[in-house]
């Protein structure tokens, strides 16, 4: 179970706190459990941090302050703030990343549903990149981008891995279908064909304004023929 620890403290000297964590990154390379830290300061309060550190399980969040450089770390820490920190100790019970659960949702429902489902997560000044056209497309364009493959192939896509950075969201993904219709001028062949890809999204307000498609055209169009023997 992910496990959490929240570090509440004062401190006035935080530029020298800041450094301070810098040298403990650098010293537990190769070492340290912890596998994200986001570090908050008080709006209302200047003086006031909340850095919030997860770790894979609370072992290994055990595990991790059993490292000497830690504990050099903490007594570093001690010194440098106005007052004892607090620690607060959290398994966490929910988890939820809600843009590549959005974007995982788009790859889930196409080729399985209508284009308005499929859609229903973008913005309406969406813009989509693709080496295959020749510009910049809409949302409109995409539909009618989606309706050509739709109209060329059953398919359906698996999403074999996802990142997700800021307010972008990457998935690399296989697409699986039927050759059913034409495609760049090649008749149905009923040719059982897979494609790799991958493709960034970028949200704004929860939903998907922008993406970025990369996949192997080429492999699909030898699947289907085109280059002969």
């Amino acid at each position: 179970m992910t496990f959490v620890q929240l570090i509440d403290c004062r401190t006035s000297r935080f530029d020298e706190m800041d450094r301070l964590m810098d040298t403990w990154v650098e010293q537990t390379k190769g070492k340290r459990t912890a596998t994200h830290a986001v570090v908050g300061k008080d709006r209302s309060d200047t003086s006031h941090f909340v850095e919030i550190v997860e770790f894979p399980s609370y072992e290994e969040a055990m595990r991790n302050s059993g490292l000497p450089e830690t504990e050099r770390i903490f007594q570093g820490m001690l010194a440098l703030c106005d007052e004892m920190p607090t620690f607060t100790d959290l398994d966490v019970v929910r988890d939820e990343q809600l843009n590549p659960a959005t974007s995982r949702q788009f790859f889930e429902r196409a080729g399985r549903a209508g284009t308005d489902a499929v859609f229903e997560g973008f913005s309406d000044d969406y813009l989509e990149h693709d080496p295959a056209n020749s510009g910049e497309v809409d949302l409109e364009g995409s539909r009618q981008v989606y309706a050509g493959w739709r109209q060329a192939f059953d398919l359906a896509f698996r999403v074999d891995d996802q990142i997700a950075q800021d307010d972008r969201v990457c998935t690399r993904w296989t697409l699986a279908g039927r050759h059913k219709g034409d495609f760049l001028g090649i008749p149905a062949t009923g040719q059982d064909v897979t494609m790799s890809g991958m493709t960034w999204h970028r949200f704004r307000d929860g939903l998907i304004c922008e993406g970025w498609w990369q996949y192997d055209r080429a492999g699909l169009m030898e699947q289907l023929g085109a280059f002969g023997e």
